[in-house]
Parts: structure tokens; sequence; C-alpha cells
């Protein structure tokens, strides 16, 4: 069923839809579909490709990776191609929805990941020129500081900024879509907040570091 101009209702049933999409748990589902330890249970305890890594599989980090990404890139396409007539209003909640459920997932006693990997596939959904333009920001901060955290954060920060002055040049712009995109820069900044106290205290571990 393709719906041009969804009723309220129907609006309601694609953000909840949304949601629990965004509320699949890759890093859980990969780990035990490879046989490997729930990642709730070592490291950070955080269901996300980085903490999937700490088990030194890259494959099931990627597929993690991979999988985070694509959901909230997938929830955008869906909504879309459900309803072509959604308001930036619904749109926009769609998105904030979708990346929720990573944070906040049912599925996991509302206990997520910290929702880099699925800002950026929200992102991608948005725009593929938006996406890149942060993935590159993250690449140049994690190259020269070898931080991941503090070059999620910038990227997080510049993601926002990127769209609100690119908007009418590379991709077209509007309120509710803005306003979404600080939201989950916001929310990033707050799943961060512990990243944030041990970068200030010199104590955050750098890409490539062993943990004791």
């Amino acid at each position: 069923m393709v719906l041009t101009e969804p009723t309220p209702l129907f609006a309601v049933l694609l953000i909840v839809l949304a949601y629990l999409i965004g509320s699949i748990p890759f890093a859980v589902v990969v780990s035990k579909l490879m046989g490997l330890q729930d990642p709730r249970s070592y490291g950070s305890k955080n269901p996300g490709a980085t903490n999937v890594l700490r088990t030194g599989n890259k494959l099931a980090a990627a597929l993690t990776l991979l999988g985070d990404a694509a959901k909230g890139w997938f929830a955008i396409w869906l909504a879309v191609k459900l309803a072509p007539g959604l308001s930036p209003v619904v749109y926009a909640l769609v998105m904030l929805a979708v990346f929720l459920g990573h944070l906040y997932p049912v599925f996991l006693g509302f206990k997520g990941g910290k929702g880099v990997a699925t800002a950026l596939g929200v992102l991608f959904a948005v725009s593929p020129w938006l996406a890149l333009a942060t993935v590159a920001t993250w690449l140049i901060v994690a190259v020269f500081s070898r931080y991941s955290s503090l070059a999620a954060l910038v990227a997080a920060f510049f993601a926002p900024v990127y769209y609100f002055f690119g908007g009418g040049i590379a991709w077209t712009m509007n309120a509710p879509t803005a306003v979404a995109l600080v939201a989950i820069s916001a929310l990033l900044f707050y799943r961060h907040s512990a990243n944030i106290d041990r970068l200030l205290k010199g104590k955050e571990s750098r890409i490539g570091s062993k943990k004791a």
C-alpha cells in the first residue's frame, strides 16, 4: 500500500515502525550468529560496533557497523516509499524515531548504543553528500587525534552545520529536518558524556591502543 498523503494514523504507524527498525540490536544479533560473546557482557558493555571490535573479530564489527547504519537509512527510505507525500515534520519524526530506537531499543530493555552508525545512516537518507562530508570530518579528526570519540563528537557537531550551509546548494533543506539533526547531534553528545569526561581528564583511549 502506497499513500501520497498519509493519514495521521498512518503517519504515527510509520514513526512507530521506524522506532522498531532502529531497535534491532545488530551488535547482539551478529555476535549471536557468529558464536561470539554478548557485547553487553564485556568492554564498555555497549551494543555497538566499537565494542564488538574488542573481541578481535573485525568481520563481526564491520557487519554490526553496516547493520546499524543500514537501519537508519532503511527506516527513512521505507517511510518515503510507503508515503511519498510525507510531510517534512513526519519525515523529521521518522528520523528521530529510528535514532531513538537504537539508543533506547525496546528489544534490549531500552539500553542501546551510542548511535554514531545509525546517525550516519540517517544522514545518508537525507543526503549522501551530507553523509560524506560528515564522514570526511570524522576521518580527519580521527587521523590527527587518534580519538574515535572526539572524531564522532566533532562530526556530530558539524553535521547540522553542513546541512544548514549546504541547503539549497548541495541538497534541499527544511526546518523540521534541521531541528531533527540538531536533536540527534545533542543526543550523541549526551550519549558520549563519559567519553567527554575521559577526554577532559586525558584518560580516553586512542585508536589502536590496547585496553588494560
